[in-house]
């Protein structure tokens, strides 16, 4: 896919699917590529593959790879997948080359996790793993502490489609858009749909959603409000999500993906719990309260479910 397409991609809803485990704890391809399949079908613009939501972090290479396949047989042309890369350099070098041999679209590289990562060099860990792939790359920027020249060296890179921008550090966003090259990476909201007006606002294009594993017809309805400028109608929607983002940042973000697989369960896809050090399941009380919140957007059609399998519903 070109650079240009997939800019265009990114100026939409960037799916992030969840990650199926069968009951010995394994990556279940089968189930994960239905979940794939689904957002799909929704119209999500551009899907993610093996992203925080995917769980990449509790999965090792080789079940990366698994989950990359998985995006690629279930999405099956509908949209760009994106696969999801990082680690230390050599080995998201390797991934992205596995990535662009399996059919993907573009990688989106994960910000390095090091204790003594410096903010320049990790723009040089972006840059350089751009320049070694084939395939446009998505730079994952989650850290404080850039400066505007950073952000600038990383968006006016040739091979660097977009910059996932998720802190909040909106001064920042807000001086580096303009002082970037015209034509360059787009700057997209990686905060998700609660974050999207005002990255919008600031003059970011598209967002992030783990939500669109569930009920991407309010994704697409942030979207379509945001694209036609009427935020008044985004934020209705954003606070009609906002119980279910609250829960997600439960024991510091600890219970964000364990939220989105409760409702994904819940729609009638059983994919497993969330792998260790993320919060495997809800306790009673919180599932509970998805539960009300979840059956209250199945009654007004929001809720995306499974036809194969009937939606679990709530105890009691």
């Amino acid at each position: 896919m070109s650079i240009a397409t997939m800019r265009k991609a990114l100026t939409g809803v960037s799916g992030v699917p969840v990650t199926a485990y069968d009951s010995q704890g394994e990556v279940e391809p089968r189930i994960t590529a239905k979940v794939y399949e689904r957002v799909a079908a929704a119209g999500i613009h551009n899907i993610v593959a093996a992203g925080n939501t995917g769980e990449f972090y509790a999965l090792t290479p080789q079940e990366i790879r698994i989950v990359h396949e998985a995006a690629v047989s279930g999405v099956n042309g509908k949209a760009p997948v994106t696969a999801a890369i990082g680690r230390s350099l050599r080995e998201a070098i390797g991934m992205a080359k596995d990535a662009a041999a399996i059919g993907a679209s573009a990688v989106m590289s994960h910000q390095p996790v090091d204790p003594f990562a410096a903010p320049a060099a990790q723009i040089d860990y972006f840059c350089n793993l751009a320049d070694a792939s084939a395939l446009p790359l998505i730079a994952y920027v989650r850290a404080d502490g850039f400066a505007v020249a950073d952000i600038v060296r990383l968006a006016n890179h040739g091979n660097i489609a977009g910059i996932k921008f998720a802190t909040t550090d909106l001064m920042l966003l807000s001086r580096a858009i303009p002082a970037a090259s015209p034509g360059g990476a787009l700057f997209v909201c990686g905060l998700a749909e609660s974050w999207a007006p005002t990255f919008t606002a600031a003059g970011a294009r598209g967002f992030t959603s783990g939500l669109v594993n569930v009920a991407p017809k309010l994704s697409l309805g942030v979207h379509a409000a945001l694209e036609k400028g009427d935020f008044a109608a985004a934020r209705a929607i954003v606070n009609k999500l906002e119980p279910f983002e609250r829960m997600r940042t439960k024991f510091r973000n600890g219970a964000n993906v364990t939220v989105v697989k409760e409702a994904v369960t819940y729609s009638g896809l059983d994919v497993g719990p969330v792998r260790v050090p993320g919060l495997p399941q809800l306790d009673q009380h919180d599932r509970e309260e998805l539960h009300r919140l979840l059956q209250g957007w199945e009654a007004e059609g929001d809720i995306q479910t499974h036809s194969d399998q009937p939606a679990v519903k709530a105890a009691g």
